[in-house]
């Protein structure tokens, strides 16, 4: 057989390369188009679910990007064959919770009656030990407390005698103070409904129907009327307070449906500015949102009311008495919002507002936790500069941008309420924002989406008295359940005139006492 060549490889020219490589680089581009347009989606779904929280996103998927190498290396270095690895640390369990300790021996040893190895027949002797710990969970149980009361009689004089019954939170009632402590901090608290505490309990075998938790909740509520008041008095009397409301939904009967009634809420907290009293939050409930209702909750009230602009606080402000300050945090909304519907335009007006408005919470963040002198002077010196340079932007922004669009509404609100919003910078203890009294109101947002709405005007008021001291024993680092029971307890038969006793912080001192006591005996 005749040997044939084979075909010498058809060449490949520079030409058919270039064109490879163009390809392969629109490829790349679009496949760069993909991965921002997912990043964008991503970030938009962040800010539905999460709120203003998920606006961190963006900076994040920045820096990620900026510290991601620009090109590969061709060869990397050795890694070592060993790398030591860092000692596992255990998670150290809290010191309050009780412990319970199982000793494990090996089979056939026993502690009172040592047995021989079990390979030599040798004598065993301990040596040392390991621990490990591990947390469980011990299900919350009821149980039944029998009040007995034995009736005594003199053989002499013929006299009977007896205790006196203990002291009921609601009279002649079934709950104990425990008891009626875990319903309300499960409604107002852990937003857990009325209907679905009845069915948890069932599961344990004990039938307790929703309205007699409705009952039990309303008469508790009358025993915390007096505390409750007793608290807005106190908030009241604040230097400066927060406010702010929120929409409620409430049964309707008469129409069968629901109305839109608002909850207020009252915040002292002088904490950022270095105050040294105890932080309160005050809830007042009202059928709708009439400016009548704000102007009533602070007739008496003399100060600095941090608040947004909503029109009913306006009449407040007339005379002096009362003095407004704006939320900064509501005006830096704004420019949010139109920055998101113009998809996050790198360089646009609104990105530029809200990076002026961050460098203002950037001296917040160095300054929270100082007194007040200190505070309007780090802010005269280094925000006040700032604000001024904001102002002038915005004046000569404004005349460029059409007056019907979002921008404009932006810096209109910002210029129509700047005396307001810019009074924080010449005093030290009003806060750059109300976020303060936002905060108070997240417990009942999330208990909004739990029981739907209230049953009536009166459960308004009630949750109003009763989202105030649960708050409040939150804002002070209490237990609201230890704190609500240590309450119904003593309320019964404590003095009208020493209610002052019962608020959070004055019981929490109580129980530092007791606990100092105990240890010093």
């Amino acid at each position: 057989m005749a040997f044939v060549p084979s075909q010498p490889p058809t060449a490949v020219t520079i030409e058919a390369l270039l064109r490879v490589v163009a390809q392969r680089d629109v490829e790349v581009a679009h496949l760069k188009l993909m991965v921002d347009k997912l990043k964008l989606q991503l970030a938009r779904r962040a800010r539905e679910q999460y709120g203003a929280s998920s606006e961190q996103l963006r900076a994040q998927l920045t820096l990620i990007a900026s510290e991601a190498p620009k090109a590969a290396p061709t060869i990397a270095a050795p890694a070592p064959a060993t790398q030591p690895r860092k000692p596992r640390r255990e998670r150290q369990l809290p010191e309050h919770l009780p412990r319970q300790t199982q000793t494990h021996y090996p089979k056939g040893y026993a502690a009172d009656a040592p047995c021989a190895c079990s390979q030599c027949g040798g004598k065993l002797r301990q040596i040392g030990q390991d621990v490990a710990e591990q947390l469980e969970y011990v299900p919350g149980r009821f149980k039944v407390i029998r009040h007995v009361r034995p009736k005594l009689a003199c053989v002499r004089c013929e006299g009977i005698f007896q205790a006196m019954a203990p002291s009921r939170p609601i009279e002649r009632g079934l709950p104990g103070p425990a008891l009626l402590a875990h319903v309300m901090v499960a409604k107002y608290c852990d937003h857990t409904p009325l209907y679905r505490q009845s069915r948890i309990y069932a599961r344990e075998g004990v039938d307790i129907e929703r309205s007699t938790m409705v009952g039990w909740v309303d008469q508790g509520d009358k025993l915390l009327d007096p505390l409750a008041a007793a608290l807005g008095r106190y908030t009241l009397a604040g230097a400066k307070v927060h406010a702010d409301d929120t929409p409620v939904p409430v049964l309707d009967p008469g129409r069968g449906r629901t109305k839109t009634g608002r909850l207020w809420v009252y915040v002292r907290d002088d904490r950022p500015c270095a105050g040294k009293d105890a932080p309160a939050v005050w809830f007042q409930y009202s059928p709708d949102r009439g400016g009548e209702h704000p102007r009533q909750h602070l007739e008496r009230y003399r100060g600095i009311l941090q608040a947004d602009a909503y029109s009913g606080y306006a009449k407040l402000f007339d005379g002096g008495r009362i003095v407004h300050a704006a939320c900064m945090a509501h005006a830096r909304r704004y420019y949010w919002d139109v920055y998101e519907a113009q998809k996050r335009a790198p360089g646009s007006v609104a990105e530029q507002a809200l990076e002026r408005i961050a460098k203002l919470y950037e001296i917040e963040a160095d300054i929270r936790g100082r007194p007040p002198d200190e505070r309007r002077r780090e802010r005269l010196q280094r925000a006040a500069p700032l604000l001024q340079d904001l102002h002038a932007w915005l004046s000569e922004t404004l005349g460029r941008v059409s007056a019907k669009s979002d921008l404009a509404q932006a810096i209109g609100y910002t210029l129509g309420h700047w005396k307001a919003l810019v009074r924080y910078c010449d005093d030290g203890r009003i806060e750059i924002d109300n976020n303060a009294a936002e905060r108070a109101l997240r417990g009942v947002g999330l208990g909004r989406k739990n029981y739907l709405f209230f049953g009536s005007d009166a459960g308004g008021e009630r949750a109003a008295a009763i989202y105030s001291l649960v708050e409040t024993a939150k804002l002070n680092g209490i237990d609201p359940e230890a704190y609500l029971r240590e309450v119904f307890e003593r309320i019964a038969e404590h003095p009208i005139n020493r209610i002052e006793e019962l608020l959070p912080w004055n019981v929490a001192q109580q129980w530092r006492d007791q606990a100092q006591q105990r240890r010093a005996a």
